[in-house]
């Protein structure tokens, strides 16, 4: 009987623990998508309401991530091989404050060519309702948001190059 009430217990705290804020909803698709400003590496703030009028691909990750390392390869192509086209690809490193260093040798590693703000309060992932990393959100000229993905993108996603090519239609 006590072994219950203490499991009971013990559920109760880690749910309690678990709640999220509901007042923020998640990004909806066909909505525009919320406000966000972050830091260059150089120091410069940009924020997302600056790109309209670009086709914006911003996506969420870290250093640490091993996910994330294996599509930044993809991300600097598409970015190279559709720039022209208008589109502006934005990376954000959730990276802590401590680890600049890191996030400028792992875009050199890298040879990313794209903007890359830097957010160690990881703000974006609150504001975006993000649990894991990386996340990838599509927004049109507009600032809708016209596709999105927790998780990987890549060369072979169909629903994701689709989305793109309508967006930079």
């Amino acid at each position: 009987m006590k072994a219950g009430w203490v499991r009971g217990a013990l559920l109760m705290l880690v749910m309690s623990a678990c709640t999220v804020d509901d007042t923020a909803a998640p990004p909806k698709l066909g909505a525009v998508i919320p406000g966000y400003t972050a830091s260059t590496l150089e120091g410069d703030s940009i924020s997302l309401s600056s790109l309209q009028g670009e086709v914006v691909l911003l996506n969420l990750w870290a250093t640490w991530c091993a996910p994330c390392r294996k599509e930044t390869p993809f991300l600097q192509d598409l970015f190279e091989q559709r720039k022209a086209d208008g589109l502006h690809l934005v990376g954000v490193s959730l990276d802590s404050g401590a680890a600049v260093e890191q996030v400028k040798k792992f875009v050199q590693d890298y040879g990313v060519t794209y903007t890359i703000l830097h957010d160690p309060e990881n703000r974006a992932m609150e504001l975006y309702r993000v649990l894991g990393l990386p996340a990838t959100f599509l927004v049109d000229r507009e600032g809708v948001l016209r596709w999105m993905r927790y998780g990987p993108v890549g060369e072979t996603d169909q629903d994701f190059l689709s989305a793109l090519e309508d967006a930079l239609g």
